[in-house]
């Protein structure tokens, strides 16, 4: 069975909303348990209202080409999203190994979005490239704001981590 450019385009929409789904829920679980570090968690806290409106992005995307969301997909993510959260809980150095984490997620979505957009131009849908370069710009910002600062939020935690009695987890 031959797979067109517009199935693979469609699938790989899916794909994309599922990531946001579960960026969301991994962000959302973060942010809730930041307690000193307040540039961070400001930072993540803009970010979840960036992914929310990417992911009312491609559902206008997914709309338009006339086909659903994945459920299945959806479901899987936000399953996924909640095994970091919980696995990151157990870590006594959330905050550096979140950090990381959260780095490399917004490179993987950075490759995706680049990714829609070559296959979108291949479909000849100018609207889901619009989408998705608006998306990306995004995530490209919140990459880089996280490596710029990766440096201070470790330095911060050793700091807090080598002072008596003071939580430095999150």
């Amino acid at each position: 069975m031959t797979t067109t450019v517009n199935d693979n385009l469609d699938d790989w929409l899916r794909d994309a909303h599922a990531m946001e789904q579960q960026a969301e829920k991994m962000l959302t679980a973060q942010s809730e348990r930041l307690e000193h570090y307040p540039a961070l968690r400001a930072r993540i806290v803009q970010h979840i209202d960036e992914t929310r409106w990417q992911q009312g992005m491609l559902d206008q995307c997914l709309t338009q080409r006339g086909i659903s969301r994945s459920i299945v997909k959806d479901i899987g993510g936000q399953l996924m999203a909640f095994g970091q959260a919980v696995g990151g809980m157990a870590a006594s150095d959330e905050v550096v190994k979140g950090a990381m984490a959260g780095y490399v997620f917004e490179n993987i979505e950075i490759a995706t979005y680049t990714s829609l957009i070559a296959a979108a131009r291949a479909a000849g849908d100018p609207a889901t490239v619009s989408a998705c370069e608006q998306i990306l710009v995004q995530e490209q910002d919140m990459a880089a704001w996280l490596l710029q600062h990766l440096p201070e939020v470790t330095q911060a935690y050793l700091a807090r981590a080598a002072a008596p009695g003071v939580e430095a987890k999150v």
